[in-house]
């Protein structure tokens, strides 16, 4: 068996994640060559030394890996910032201090069994491809050895200058420590300012403590130690849940897109005649957010409402400018949201762009510098903002503190009555949807297409047959499909009979298909998706519709359209509840 291959499964589309039992010592040891590796291969122009921040959250052994992590890449040459226990934004703050290098060991929302690391390289997530190319140069490190002598430099992929300048500074380790306060403060300042220059009128700041009434779950994760003091320091009134970091998580996975994770979060809410609930993941990406009347605003409509604000918020300039047929400004959404969705967000002025899932792939796309992305979010809690304000990333708390102040009364009398967030809901269409569920991942069988393959093509299949209304009434694949098409494929799709009423029926004329990311269905009075999960071993699916009718009808087609391909998925689809 290859070096590490148990641990290949780590390395997914996003981050490094999975079972804390493959994260033994001499893969640690080796990750961290392969980080130092990375790191040393980004050669400032001034030739100065590289600096990596670093930082950790509450699971078990996340701080262990952090250090051990930091101590091979000061042993290398790099200098090390620890900045102890954070969340993955105030990492990304804390490397855009410097040269946007960092390092956070993190497994986010999941389990508490499960271990993970995210990194930065010169301010960029790492794509799919630099995560396999990570894992290549981890399999090349064959240590076994715990001291840094020259056969682990030898195999440590460093070039024989970086292994004798490694060797040289072997003895000038160079770490820096930061205090939980020295962490907190300059982030905080930061977000301060932001809402100065927010609320400033006449040289005159109109930033005064909001009188809300708010209530915070950090479900025990990283934000525990900072959410407190960070949101006091806006609002007069905040009520804390769970914010004893704590890495056995004794409240459920730190997880609030969880159903019915937010039930404590709601009932504390009414208790307390709360303005709002807010809810964070185990470190600190994800938002959730539960209205006055302690209902769970759901993540379509808080995009909606968090794009609202973007928008409003953009400087004068732009809006002139966009007056003077400019582009309008873009709004990124992925495939799991409402169909509602990219209706409301043209009313707002802006132009809704549909993404895969994904908050990585999204600030990449947003890095764009000829796009025109102001805002992104997704069905999981991610809320990116892109109006030059503050970090490019999605950060959970400052996304809440943007809703916040934007649900206060925008005049200089900060302390009139709040905008009424459940009002405000209720005036959105309606929507009656499942959650994003997970179900196995089916396996092939006797076909070169994954499952999800196998439903893109029939699905593109059916709409081809529609169109060829002059045919006769029951055509094969091979008959509708291109040859080139046809090449590409040698699923079951080819030896099914399906008339055109049936085609119609599963997908009436109208209906528009994306692919960019499993099969999306977009129907006339609702939505569906079927898609394979890029972190973990799961497809995932979400239905919706106008009424509860709509959505069980769209559930029908799925399942029937899956149906010729798997039986068994089928009737998982069909036996999903709605929220």
């Amino acid at each position: 068996m290859p070096f590490f291959a148990a641990q290949h499964s780590l390395f997914r589309a996003y981050d490094i994640r999975g079972s804390r039992q493959h994260f033994t010592d001499d893969f640690v040891h080796a990750l961290g060559y392969a980080f130092a590796h990375l790191y040393q291969v980004q050669q400032n122009s001034d030739n100065k030394k590289n600096i990596v921040v670093i930082g950790y959250d509450v699971r078990h052994d996340s701080d262990v890996i952090a250090h051990r992590l930091a101590d091979i890449l000061s042993e290398c040459g790099l200098a090390v910032v620890q900045l102890g226990m954070i969340t993955t934004p105030m990492m990304v703050f804390w490397a855009e201090q410097y040269q946007g290098h960092g390092i956070i060991v993190t497994a986010s929302h999941s389990a508490k069994d499960i271990l993970g690391v995210k990194w930065l390289v010169n301010h960029q997530s790492p794509s799919v491809e630099d995560i396999q190319a990570l894992y290549q140069q981890v399999i090349q490190q064959q240590f076994t050895a715990r001291s840094l002598d020259n056969s682990l430099l030898v195999n440590s992929g460093l070039s024989e200058y970086e292994r004798q300048k490694t060797a040289e500074t072997y003895l000038k380790v160079e770490q820096t420590y930061l205090s939980a306060e020295q962490v907190a403060a300059p982030y905080i300042d930061a977000i301060v300012q932001v809402f100065k220059a927010l609320y400033t009128c006449d040289n005159q700041s109109l930033l005064t403590k909001l009188d809300l009434v708010v209530v915070i779950d950090c479900m025990h994760g990283a934000t525990s130690h900072i959410a407190k003091q960070l949101f006091a320091h806006f609002c007069r009134h905040v009520i804390m849940l769970n914010d004893l970091p704590d890495g056995d998580f004794p409240t459920g996975n730190p997880d609030p897109t969880e159903p019915h994770r937010l039930k404590q979060l709601q009932q504390s809410v009414i208790y307390h005649h709360a303005d709002i609930g807010i809810a964070f993941d185990g470190d600190g990406d994800r938002l959730m957010i539960v209205d006055n009347i302690g209902q769970v605003v759901t993540p379509d409509h808080l995009l909606y409402l968090l794009a609202k604000v973007t928008l409003s918020q953009r400087p004068a300039a732009c809006t002139h400018s966009q007056s003077q047929s400019q582009p309008l400004p873009q709004i990124l959404f992925d495939i799991k949201c409402s169909h509602h969705l990219p209706k409301l967000l043209a009313e707002l002025g802006a132009e809704p762009i549909i993404s895969k899932t994904g908050s990585s792939l999204m600030r990449q796309q947003m890095q764009n510098p000829t796009g025109h992305i102001v805002f992104a979010g997704e069905l999981s809690g991610h809320f990116i903002f892109n109006d030059s304000r503050f970090i490019v990333y999605d950060d959970a708390m400052y996304a809440a503190l943007r809703l916040l102040h934007w649900l206060a009364p925008a005049t200089s009398n900060r302390f009139d009555t709040p905008i009424n967030l459940a009002g405000l809901i209720h005036h959105l269409p309606d929507i009656v949807s499942t959650a994003d569920h997970y179900l196995p991942l089916p396996a092939s069988r006797l076909t070169d297409c994954s499952l999800v393959e196998q439903l893109t093509r029939l699905c593109v299949y059916l709409q081809q047959l529609i169109k060829a209304t002059a045919a006769p009434s029951t055509l094969s694949a091979d008959q509708v499909l291109s040859p080139c098409q046809r090449a590409l494929c040698s699923c079951s799709i080819k030896s099914l009979p399906i008339s055109i009423e049936q085609a119609k029926d599963l997908l009436p004329v109208g209906t528009k298909l994306s692919c960019i990311d499993g099969v999306r269905l977009d129907f006339a009075h609702g939505f569906g998706v079927l898609r394979q999960s890029n972190t973990s071993h799961n497809l995932t699916a979400r239905f919706a519709g106008d009424s509860m009718a709509d959505l069980q009808d769209i559930q029908a087609k799925f399942a029937a359209l899956c149906r010729p391909f798997d039986k068994n998925l089928a009737a998982q689809i069909m036996a999903i509840s709605p929220q």
